[in-house]
């Protein structure tokens, strides 16, 4: 049994089967690799693609799909072994974990971390919990990392520009009036890296730099692809040259915990929005992000609009690989 919580687990070949598979999908798309499957979906946090495109491509395969929101729908959960269960949470995650696997084949989880203590969201808790006591495999919806979006991510890149060895690959931190969490920006160094591209993070500072569990990962996909993984705060440095521009907001873990001073010095550099004269600056890049995105904050109406923005493309690839993704883990069961 394999599951899906980080792609660090899984190589570049076994990745390259599933998005092989997802572009079948996406010309076939009813099949029933999931018949008689039951999926249990539990979102710890709101959804709208994640949810819509995961319930969807179950049916579309022939599965049945259980949404659950624990702590609304659900009795709230307790993570902590050894705990008297005198407070909120009514029910174990070992018993949890047991009973959902008593009833369903797979279970996909949803839980951001809480951003405010950097040591326990890095542990990822509640999706290594239900791995640990679930007898079936568990899928990563999004925690500290979206390894469904890093496939979705490399499907439309591989279908907007062929072979991704050697590419110019840029991250950009963008301006969000909170301070996000660091998957998707985690998940796109690190499978920008696996792929064989040449790798920047462009940050305002030091404080923007990503978690060294991701920047050391891409360092390492980076050497041994014989590629380079950069850090610049140089916005002109960071777009030159570059085939991709991908943007994300996150906050600083340096304030991990504290939004309110972290706010003063995030509010000093809204000037980097992705906009028309950052994209020239490129080697005809094209540009997404994973969503939502406010418009005229993180990048203008201009970009958004453009031929060379595939975010939507890529969000309507999260389907289809996801769907790529389920039939891989369920195959043999």
């Amino acid at each position: 049994m394999k599951n899906f919580i980080s792609t660090s687990e899984w190589s570049k070949e076994e990745l390259q089967d599933i998005l092989d598979y997802s572009k079948d999908l996406k010309d076939n798309k009813f099949q029933e690799t999931l018949k008689n499957k039951s999926i249990a979906l539990l979102f710890f946090n709101p959804s709208m693609r994640t949810r819509t495109s995961f319930e969807i491509g179950i049916q579309e395969l022939g599965g049945y799909a259980v949404v659950l929101h624990p702590g609304k729908d659900a009795w709230p959960i307790e993570f902590k072994l050894n705990s008297v269960m005198d407070s909120e949470s009514e029910e174990h995650i070992i018993e949890v974990a047991g009973v959902l696997s008593e009833y369903c084949d797979l279970i996909a989880i949803r839980a951001f971390p809480k951003f405010i203590n950097l040591d326990e969201d890095l542990s990822d808790n509640v999706i290594n919990s239900f791995s640990k006591y679930a007898s079936v495999p568990v899928v990563n919806m999004e925690t500290i990392t979206h390894p469904c979006q890093e496939l979705a991510h490399i499907l439309t890149l591989q279908e907007q520009l062929g072979d991704l060895s050697g590419k110019d690959y840029l991250l950009t931190w963008t301006y969000h009036p909170k301070p996000l969490n660091t998957a998707v920006a985690n998940s796109s160094i690190m499978i920008a890296s696996k792929f064989g591209m040449n790798v920047k993070l462009l940050c305002p500072s030091d404080d923007y730099i990503l978690h060294s569990n991701y920047t050391s990962q891409a360092e390492s996909n980076c050497k041994a692809n014989g590629t380079s993984f950069t850090v610049t705060h140089d916005i002109e440095e960071g777009y030159s040259g570059a085939n991709v521009v991908y943007a994300k907001s996150w906050g600083s873990l340096n304030y991990y915990g504290n939004p309110e001073p972290e706010k003063l010095i995030r509010d000093q550099y809204k000037h980097f929005i992705v906009d028309e004269n950052k994209i020239s600056m490129t080697d005809n890049a094209i540009f997404s992000h994973c969503l939502p995105l406010r418009r005229n904050i993180k990048a203008t109406d201009a970009v958004m609009d453009a031929k060379y923005c595939v975010a939507v493309q890529e969000a309507g690839n999260r389907m289809h690989v996801q769907k790529s993704l389920l039939t891989t883990l369920l195959k043999d069961k």
